[in-house]
């Protein structure tokens, strides 16, 4: 496929719930475009885009498939994103290289969880947006009362510029609100036949050009006074002259139906995107971080692009999807990374059709490409040829599940630790963190099922074998009460003993931390055995008293004691002073404190009340309430972090999907008895069985 010009370029990113139909829009516009010699479909592993084995497994599409579309004289490159919510932060950087969203909406199941919450996404990016209501043959299917739903969900800019012939088992085509007419494919084939309007659909399809008429007026204002005033309808000329005006302005989001199991509904849906779909030019999106200036796509600047995705291949190694920005692309140019101010050499420029790539001669701007083996360039880069642009990345989710993960051969524990790194390189979703304290490697993702596709490609990239094991919570220890106890070490084994005696008072510091405090007087202890004593100290405290847990926030003094003058060493007073402090710690009333958490919790309003409930029975406390920017009721909490250490899951169990949050590990609070109990016996049985 040559080059094609910049206003020939449509970049459409499809987006929406899994299971609504997405990759079979992509696979029935492929074989309509007679670029694929059938129509690939997920349900039986034989799609052109879900072609990654754990795709093919779970029949959903979990990473960006690129499919570019040769249709008439235009190049529309779809984007088929991933509907699963531990995956949206592939889907939402990949709506950053678009410049039109397409969101496919189920027409029995409506517009769902991750159609709004991707809708509100693309609201923010300024992305334009249509809507695919698909499946329209399928039983209870009724496309008013989805219209009536999307309306209710996402306002009244809406409008259908094609209609259907028919629902459930009769559906047989759809009408083009447009040129007013009829369209549908005969037995599944890829010709479509074009013909009059059926005169027992005339009344519903003037109806619809009506409305669409309405709503595409406003994109000039002569033209609604004249709309308002009464006059004639808009003419054809008219409406098709505001149509791509009205939709890059977002005064107009255009509605399509069809089904693209029996392919109707789909050549109507590329002609529109080819002709009213806004190209590259028409506007920039991309701002710099410096500034804040939007950068506008354009083929006559220097070369530049920025990386919107990243994919570490088994068998060719990293393959970077690019945006190109400004100028040409071509094989061997240099171009510089502004993060890392290195030079990166274009070896190849490719474009993808699903998993295979095929090399072009260049790439102009607003297209989209891949180029393999970038070595210092990762997801967000930008490329230019004096490294003086970088491009605001998208903002992502934060990964808030948490799960400790060990390679089941100790081995192999580098192996694992290098494929998680590239792992997390790759999606940013993705965070590695080795926690010194509890000396786990801890992995945060958006999910489970992230979680668990991971570990697969692991095993079957890397050849290692990982699991996961139970994340462990940072209990800290501490006292409440002063306390004084005596610690004395004598050993004598023939040759030279050992002799360490000291006496210790503990108290809470209320300052926070430790603090050591030195009231030896008349050299009962001499000075060079004191950091002995404090080191013994420190080291006691380190390995708790009650659970294993690090003490903390104590105040340590050493006011008496005695030595010898033979047999006393650094050693000796480091045991005195060990066995001194527990014996303190006997008297103090020692107590574990747990880690609390604050969390901003924002659900739909229907569901805070189940939420409030939920949070109660995890020992939270419910600070306040407050509204969400998109409408939503954000519960304020309190909480202690072992409760919702996990609580992605459990929330999307409780609002069906819709729920965020955001966490912070803040302070410390005393343990109840019964959670205290239950570590010290946990402790108590892993010392038995000598862990």
């Amino acid at each position: 496929m040559a080059a094609p010009a910049t206003e020939h370029v449509r970049n459409i990113v499809l987006v929406g719930q899994d299971g609504a139909g997405k990759t079979s829009l992509a696979e029935a516009m492929l074989y309509v475009s007679g670029k694929t010699p059938r129509m690939g479909t997920t349900h039986d592993g034989k799609s052109y885009l879900d072609y990654d084995p754990e795709e093919i497994k779970r029949k959903f599409t979990i990473s960006t498939s690129i499919a570019p579309i040769p249709f008439k004289d235009y190049k529309i490159n779809v984007l088929d994103t991933s509907g699963h919510p531990d995956f949206i932060g592939d889907t939402l950087a990949t709506m950053q290289a678009a410049e039109m969203a397409l969101f496919v909406v189920d027409a029995v199941a409506g517009p769902q969880v991750m159609t709004t919450r991707l809708w509100r996404e693309a609201e923010n990016m300024r992305l334009s947006r249509a809507v695919y209501i698909n499946h329209i043959d399928r039983e209870n299917a009724n496309f008013d009362a989805a219209m009536a739903l999307l309306h209710a969900r996402f306002g009244s800019r809406l409008g259908a510029v094609t209609i259907p012939m028919g629902v459930d088992r009769d559906f047989e085509g759809v009408i083009d609100v447009i040129r007013m007419k009829a369209r549908y494919h005969k037995d599944g084939g890829a010709d479509e036949t074009v013909e009059d309007i059926p005169d027992e659909y005339r009344e519903a399809a003037q109806t619809a050009r009506e409305k669409l008429c309405d709503l595409v007026a406003e994109a000039d204002d002569d033209l609604m006074m004249k709309y308002l005033d009464g006059e004639e309808q808009l003419t054809q000329e008219e409406l098709e002259s505001l149509l791509d005006k009205a939709i890059a302005q977002e005064l107009f989001i255009p509605v399509f139906v069809g089904s693209t199991i029996v392919m109707q509904g789909v050549e109507s849906l590329m002609e529109d995107i080819c002709t009213y779909f806004p190209h590259p030019r028409s506007h920039g999106r991309f701002r710099q971080m410096s500034d804040g200036v939007t950068i506008p796509i354009d083929e006559t600047k220097r070369p530049s692009a920025f990386v919107f995705k990243t994919v570490n291949d088994p068998f060719v190694g990293r393959l970077s999807f690019l945006k190109v920005l400004s100028g040409y692309l071509e094989p061997g140019l240099e171009l510089i990374n502004s993060r890392t101010g290195k030079k990166e050499r274009l070896g190849k420029i490719q474009v993808m059709m699903g998993k295979e790539p095929v090399d072009v001669k260049s790439a102009k701007a607003g297209d989209i490409v891949v180029v393999p083996k970038l070595s210092e360039t990762r997801n967000g880069d930008t490329l230019s040829v004096e490294g003086d642009i970088a491009i605001e990345p998208p903002v992502l989710p934060e990964p808030l599940y948490p799960v400790a993960i060990e390679a089941v051969n100790k081995n192999e524990e580098d192996k694992l630790g290098t494929f998680l790194a590239r792992a997390a390189e790759a999606d940013p979703t993705i965070r590695i963190r080795r926690d010194d304290q509890t000396h786990q490697t801890i992995l945060y993702a958006m999910g489970d099922t992230q979680v668990d596709m991971l570990l697969s490609r692991m095993q079957e990239q890397a050849g290692v074998e990982a699991k996961l094991v139970a994340v462990r919570i940072p209990y800290r220890e501490t006292i409440r009460k002063v306390a004084e106890a005596q610690g004395r070490h004598k050993k004598q084994t023939g040759g030279a003993g050992q002799f360490g005696d000291c006496w210790l008072r503990i108290e809470p510091n209320p300052d926070g931390g430790y603090e050591f405090i030195d009231e030896i007087k008349g050299g009962v202890i001499p000075n060079g055995l004191i950091p002995a004593v404090d080191k013994g100290v420190q080291e006691a405290m380190a390995e708790g008293f009650l659970a294993g847990y690090p003490m903390v926030d104590i105040k340590c003094a050493v006011f008496d004691g005695s030595y010898h003058a033979v047999d006393s060493n650094e050693m000796a007073f480091k045991t005195a002073a060990r066995i001194g402090f527990r014996a303190a710690c006997e008297k103090a009333n020692p107590v574990v404190l747990e880690p609390m958490a604050t969390m901003d919790v924002a659900v739909e309003e229907e569901y805070a009340g189940a939420v409030m409930g939920d949070i109660s029975t995890r020992r939270g406390r419910i600070i306040g309430t407050d509204a969400g920017a998109a409408g939503e009721t954000v519960i304020k909490v309190r909480v202690p972090y072992a409760e919702v250490i996990g609580y992605t899951k459990d929330l999307r169990s409780l609002t069906r999907g819709s729920g965020t949050y955001r966490i912070q590990l803040e302070g410390y609070e005393e343990a109840p008895r019964d959670v205290t109990k239950k570590l010290i016996e946990e402790y108590e049985a892993a010392r038995a069985a000598g862990n």
